[in-house]
């Protein structure tokens, strides 16, 4: 029987739509207390060099109110190595950045950047932090991964979502199998496998029944849902989703 597929709710957004006014509300602390009374098992923040949503006022918060886990995401930058080292997340992921991109747009190049990389997570390994690296489901990039001491990898499933959204199913199923693939041989590194990225009600149920993967992130859909369902009801349809596909 595969182990239950944890939840982790990336509150980003919620952060976007309070921005927009500059002003107090909504609050992502308060999202994250409520995801964690709907069922997610960890709440997700990306710290942007930019603060384009979250903040660092939200990231202290976040670790002073938080039950569960706080999986702190990052780009790999002296300016949030030294907020990670500060904080001490329980998780941190590293992902690319790039300030004109809309959302992340792809993996870390890992495999180019091997001995920068390796260097860079290990303080935050010795912190006690458990490092994860969001990638595509690409052999190279996932065997980097685990060269410089990654405990985690995060696979991309961008190219998955949008393929199923724009009903070009060949290449959604070739992606999703790309997926699973992906997720056997970095398991069978000994690499804890997570994934996320554009995750719906319709594209997670295939993701989910991955008997490899641990962890699944998603935000932005679920709060664009809270809007018609509220964030509590949204949040626990993807739970039922997943726990159904899991079974």
């Amino acid at each position: 029987m595969a182990e239950p597929l944890r939840l982790g709710v990336n509150i980003d957004h919620v952060a976007t739509v309070r921005n927009a006014r500059g002003g107090a509300y909504p609050d992502p602390l308060r999202a994250a207390r409520i995801a964690q009374d709907a069922g997610a098992d960890g709440i997700t923040a990306h710290l942007r060099e930019d603060r384009r949503h979250i903040s660092d006022a939200d990231i202290e918060g976040l670790m002073e109110v938080l039950d569960v886990p706080l999986n702190f995401e990052m780009a790999a930058t002296d300016e949030m190595q030294q907020i990670a080292l500060r904080h001490k997340p329980h998780a941190v992921c590293i992902v690319p950045e790039k300030r004109e991109e809309r959302t992340t747009e792809g993996g870390l190049e890992v495999a180019r950047e091997e001995n920068k990389l390796a260097h860079f997570i290990a303080p935050l390994r010795d912190a006690g932090c458990r490092v994860s690296i969001f990638i595509a489901a690409d052999k190279r990039q996932i065997e980097a991964a685990n060269r410089i001491g990654a405990q985690v990898i995060e696979l991309h499933t961008g190219a998955y979502c949008d393929a199923f959204a724009e009903g070009r199913w060949p290449d959604a199923q070739k992606e999703l199998q790309a997926l699973e693939d992906m997720s056997r041989f970095a398991h069978d590194l000994g690499l804890e496998v997570h994934a996320g990225h554009g995750l719906t009600y319709d594209t997670v149920s295939p993701v989910a029944a991955f008997p490899e993967v641990r962890e699944l992130n998603i935000g932005h859909f679920l709060i664009g849902e809270a809007i018609f369902l509220g964030l509590k009801p949204a949040i626990a349809e993807m739970r039922r989703l997943m726990d159904d596909a899991r079974a």
